[in-house]
Parts: C-alpha cells; structure tokens; sequence
C-alpha cells in the first residue's frame, strides 16, 4: 500500500533504493543505466563523494536561515562562481529550489523592470510552440506545449507564440539552414510589430529545446537574429536553460556557442546535479540597476531560496565540472555518442532524424521515414519505449506529441558527464533493442 499521490496513479514504480555512477539500483537489486540522468538532471551520476561530503558539512554547520534575515557563505560563493562564467553582462544571481521558479521569477522580474523603468505599458510575453518552461500558471501558460496547456487554459494568463526553429520539420527546400533561421526568427518581428512594440515585455526561448521536442538545436545564426530583434524594440531577451545548460551542450551555458548574451537566464537541473533541489534566475547588471536604484526591493520570494545545503551541493557540483574538466568530456562523449547513434540509427526505417548537442541528444521516431509521417498517437509509441527501455535496463526520457503537442514522438538522451565508452555502447544497444521492440508491440496492438 502507498499513501504518496504518484504522478501517474494507476502505474506501478519499482523503488529506488542507491545509486552507483551512471546507474540505478531498484529494490530487487536491478540495475538501470541512466541514459537520461533522470530528466536530464544527474550531470555527475549517483553517489559522487566529493558532493555528498559537501552536504554533510554544510549541514552540520548551517542547515538553514531565512534570506529576509541573513546571507549565507555557500549562496554567496556559488552566486561568485557562476556570474563568474556567465554572458557578458550577467552578473546576479537569483536562487529558488527549481525550474519552474526560476521562469516564475524571470516573469515577474522581467514586469518589475519595465514598470520601475516607466514602461508600464509592457505585458506581453511571447514565446515558442513546442517549449516547455515549467508547470507554475505562469510558467505554463508561456510554455507552448498544447498537451499540457490544454485543461489549465483557464487559469492561464494570455501570451503569445511563434513557430519553433525547427528545421526538421520547418526547413524548405529550396532554403539554407541559415536562410530558415533567418525566416524563423522574423517571426519574433512580425509578432513584435502585430502586438504594438511598446506593449511587448519579453520573449522566451530555450537555446536547445528538450522535453517536448527532443534536444533540438537552433540553426546557424537565428539567436544572434533574435537579440538584434530584441535590442531593435526593447524587448527582454529570457533564455531557458533549465535542461540543456550547466554544461549539458558542452560549454557550461548553452547560448555561448550561438554567441549571444541575453538579459536573463533561468537554470536548475545540472546545477546541483539532482543532489538537492535548486535552481536560479541569472539576471544582467542593467535589470538589477533598475530594481537597486528604484524600489530597492524585488516584490518575489520563496521560503527556501538560497538554502544553505543546497547551495553547498551546488557549488560542489560546479568545481567538480571545472576540476576535472568535465565540459571537454561532454564534447568528447558526446561525439562518440553521435557517432555510435548515426550508425545504428542512421538508417532505421523509424527513425527519422537524430540531433542535439553534447550529451544532450534527441532522436525523432516516424513511421515513414521519406515522408516523415507520425505514428498515430494513440499507439503511445513513446510510452512503449519508455517501458521497453526499462526493462533492458535503461532509462531514457520518450515523448510524445512533438510535432503538435499531439502528434509525434522522441526520445530524449541525457547521460551523466562521466559516462564512458561502454556506457556508449549499452545505451545505444539497448535502446535499439527497446524501439524496435515497441514498434513491434504497438504494431500488433494496433492492427
């Protein structure tokens, strides 16, 4: 019997009870190698020593004290280290325990800023169909995910969204790939200039996009567009980094290798490595200028932002990535991911497109891979993998509704830094084995 409310109520979990590296171990001693770190949030794997002794200290030190009352040394240490290395011109560091609070955060302060700048008239938020920027209301109604929007939309606030830069499915023809991100950043102008520019607050974007779409990164240049386009009509440019930064895409924030700097970036996951819950809203010195020198005082808060242990692990975390110079690993196991996945499934009839960053890696599944035609989406394809993963031991991260929020499945592939060659080869063993065998499944349901 349980008395936890699941998120899924009729299924049955096995219980996790130790973690070892890259793996897993279930109450009947399984082992599940971890392909997707969870939700793409286990950066160094289970059980690392230096974190867990991290965590001992600080608790036994300071386990908490409220940031109305007092700072604390690891919140102070790890907002250095970050502004450290972020863009050019971020130099704030908001705390909160997650993702979804962070892109709450940057919302309200993104509201603040314009009203304590004069701009009151500044509301608008748009964003992207097909991304995912958490499950708060307001999180979720900037999210363009229809599948889980759907029986909130009452609740939500109205925002707005332009198509995705999606070049698998978005691409013509007789188009560049720079040439599309071109076209597909124009977009965020039309929106712009539809909307009146003066009413425009924000727009939010992740650099690679995970969840709902499957480690899909832009094309060449559509960022550096986005940010002329932003500067263009004073819109505020938010990065959603919460899945594909800390080092996940190979250099610690992911929007550095499309070279731009935006004026907030949200964070969690990777941060502290799923050791303890935290997450962050990155902010630029001229959004932080404006609150110091008007109000004095962001009108937000959560009851356990900044906490002292989960800062401690955090910053344990990010010197291990440094120290051991995990980020060249990521590029380096990330290759030889992409490699061992073009040749197994370069040429799979079902999948139709493999993409992605570093250890951020997505593969589209499809039922004809010339037309690229869906599976129907009442076969669950992606439920099946998912099921058929786990039972080889492996755990991936499969969606569906990609192309639509309905249509469409992936599977989505987030290893931890220190994953090896034969971690390599079981993930991509494994996972073959499991969509083939849920194509078979599904197949015989179905027919």
């Amino acid at each position: 019997m349980t008395h936890v409310f699941h998120r899924h109520t009729r299924a049955g979990l096995p219980t996790a009870v130790a973690g070892d590296g890259a793996y897993l171990v279930d109450a009947d001693g399984k082992r599940y190698l971890d392909a997707s770190g969870g939700a793409a949030v286990s950066c160094l794997g289970h059980g690392h020593p230096a974190v867990i002794e991290a965590i001992r200290t600080q608790a036994a030190q300071l386990a908490y004290a409220h940031t109305a009352f007092f700072t604390n040394e690891p919140m102070e240490t790890l907002a250095t280290e970050l502004a450290g290395n972020a863009p050019e011109g971020i130099e704030w560091v908001y705390f909160v325990s997650g993702g979804s609070e962070a892109t709450e955060a940057a919302l309200k302060l993104a509201r603040q800023y314009s009203v304590e700048t004069g701009r009151p008239e500044r509301r608008h938020l748009i964003a992207r169909r097909q991304s995912y920027h958490g499950n708060t209301l307001g999180a979720l109604a900037t999210g363009g995910n229809q599948w889980r929007r759907a029986q909130f939309e009452p609740l939500l606030v109205p925002t707005h969204h332009i198509d995705p830069c999606y070049a698998y499915r978005e691409q013509r023809d007789d188009e560049t790939l720079e040439e599309y991100g071109r076209r597909a950043a124009d977009q965020l102008d039309a929106k712009i200039r539809e909307l009146g520019p003066e009413t425009v607050l924000a727009f939010v974007a992740e650099p690679v996009v995970g969840a709902t779409a499957g480690a899909v990164p832009p094309a060449p240049g559509y960022f550096r567009r986005i940010r002329e386009i932003c500067d263009h009509h004073g819109v505020l440019l938010v990065l959603d980094e919460v899945m594909c930064g800390m080092g996940r895409t190979g250099t610690l924030f992911a929007c550095e290798q499309d070279g731009v700097a935006p004026d907030m970036i949200t964070i969690a996951k990777g941060l502290g490595g799923g050791y303890q819950p935290i997450g962050a809203t990155l902010v630029s010195e001229r959004i932080h200028r404006a609150i110091r020198e008007g109000s004095g005082f962001f009108q937000h808060g959560h009851t356990y932002m900044g906490h002292p242990v989960a800062c401690a692990a955090a910053l344990a975390v990010q010197r291990v990535i440094r120290e051991d110079d995990l980020l060249r690993r990521v590029r380096t196991m990330g290759e030889a991911l992409e490699r061992r996945l073009a040749a197994r499934f370069g040429d799979h009839p079902h999948v139709g497109d493999i993409r992605g960053r570093g250890l951020f890696r997505g593969l589209e599944l499809v039922a004809e891979r010339e037309t690229k035609r869906p599976f129907e989406p009442e076969r669950r394809l992606h439920a099946a993998v998912k099921h058929e993963a786990m039972a080889r031991g492996l755990m991936c991260y499969p969606m569906g509704g990609t192309i639509d929020g309905r249509r469409g499945d992936h599977v989505l592939l987030a290893p931890p830094f220190i994953v090896g060659e034969p971690e390599l080869d079981a993930i991509t063993e494994r996972l073959g084995d499991a969509i083939d065998a849920a194509v078979a499944a599904t197949t015989e349901a179905t027919s």
